[in-house]
């Protein structure tokens, strides 16, 4: 595997911006690690982190690098601070960014494939929101999307602490309006429906200890019966990384890769 920091300008934010790239090899000699690359451009999956994280995180904290070598496959990890991977009210444009400019600038600097069947996208917690929300909302470029501990119902409590809503209006604006916005997830689910559009594979999994267990019990219920190629998985586990380290390697086995 070929490991690459990538510096660039974001024509969305208005800055330079920062994303780890990892890119399939084929090799022989590793040892202890067998090295796989196809002939034609690279299947991808693009891989987002959680709000406290960057584009760091996943290589810093679990073996994804070894776990995609024999597959293939290429990584791209952007960083979008904390912006929920939305074009905030009071901020960057996020969701352009992540879901435009990077598919678009990882095509040209690199070797891979534009096909909806090649392209795929995962996360966990801020990241599981802006999987599911790519997978939902650009189902014309996944074919698969996958949750891991998201944050996936914006139930915004009543007591909210004052910094915690100023931050959340910075990024969505007017809570009040967050039902049936483009940002809520189930009225993205409903969009695909109702639209006739090709249905991500979708793939969700959380702690039964996390504290977003609750919002992943609700965002089931209410996609169970809509038509979605849909998996489900809980099992004990709290918001931490020795659980998602164990349930990315699920998820690499999950994914549609074609031989």
């Amino acid at each position: 595997m070929a490991l690459i920091q990538c510096d660039f300008f974001s024509e969305a934010l208005k800055l330079s911006v920062s994303m780890n790239v990892i890119l399939p090899q084929q090799t022989s000699a590793q040892i202890g690690m067998e090295g796989k690359a196809r002939r034609d451009k690279h299947p991808t999956l693009y891989l987002l982190h959680g709000m406290s994280d960057d584009h760091t995180i996943w290589l810093r904290r679990t073996s994804i690098e070894r776990y995609v070598a024999p597959l293939g496959l290429a990584v791209v990890m952007p960083a979008v601070h904390r912006s929920s991977y939305t074009d905030m009210a009071c901020g960057g444009k996020f969701w352009t960014f992540v879901s435009e400019e990077v598919p678009r600038l990882a095509r040209e600097f690199f070797h891979l494939s534009d096909r909806r069947e090649d392209n795929f996208v995962a996360g966990l917690s801020m990241g599981g929101y802006g999987a599911f929300k790519m997978g939902l909302r650009r189902p014309d470029m996944f074919c698969a999307a996958a949750s891991l501990s998201g944050g996936l119902i914006r139930n915004w409590p009543k007591d909210m602490d004052e910094q915690r809503r100023r931050e959340m209006e910075w990024v969505y604006g007017d809570l009040n309006s967050f039902p049936g916005s483009f940002n809520d997830l189930l009225q993205a689910v409903t969009d695909v429906v109702d639209s006739g559009a090709p249905k991500p594979k979708l793939f969700q999994c959380c702690g039964t200890e996390d504290f977003l267990y609750k919002s992943n019990l609700e965002f089931k219920t209410f996609i169970e019966d809509k038509g979605f190629d849909y998996t489900y998985e809980e099992e004990p586990g709290t918001h931490e990384w020795g659980y998602w380290d164990k349930k990315i390697q699920g998820v690499l086995k999950w994914l549609p890769l074609e031989e």
